[in-house]
């Protein structure tokens, strides 16, 4: 019968072996089994959406503020379009309406992602 230290050490060992990891699978062999590790190991496709849907994104509302908002405010003043709206001073051209369009977009995409994150954040999704 073993004794209580050998058993101690068994269920040691027994333990360890548990706890130690298992090896790293191999790598992948070829072009394209390599290719596909890429992809998933850096999530490149999830950026590549992420990429095209903020593009798009952009796109919208760009033409959320040129089209909609920005004619909306002009109603304030109707002799005034705001989405040409430019100044000449000197010679030079400032393009006060394309600035203000630009400035109103970014504000409302940097809106959308923050609570795009926020739900991701609240949902658990890495």
């Amino acid at each position: 019968m073993p004794t209580a230290d050998e058993e101690m050490l068994a269920e040691l060992r027994e333990i360890k072996k548990l706890l130690t990891p298992a090896p790293a699978p191999p790598a992948p062999k070829g072009f394209a089994n390599e290719f596909k590790a890429f992809l998933a190991k850096y999530g490149v496709l999830g950026l590549a959406v992420a990429f095209i849907l903020g593009v798009y994104l952009g796109a919208l509302v760009k033409a959320l503020v040129g089209d909609l908002i920005l004619p909306v405010i002009g109603l304030v003043d109707p002799s005034s379009n705001l989405t040409t709206y430019t100044a000449v001073f000197r010679g030079q051209t400032f393009a006060f309406g394309d600035f203000l369009n630009n400035v109103i977009t970014f504000i409302i995409v940097a809106l959308v992602i923050f609570v795009m994150v926020k739900i991701a954040d609240r949902a658990k999704i890495k």
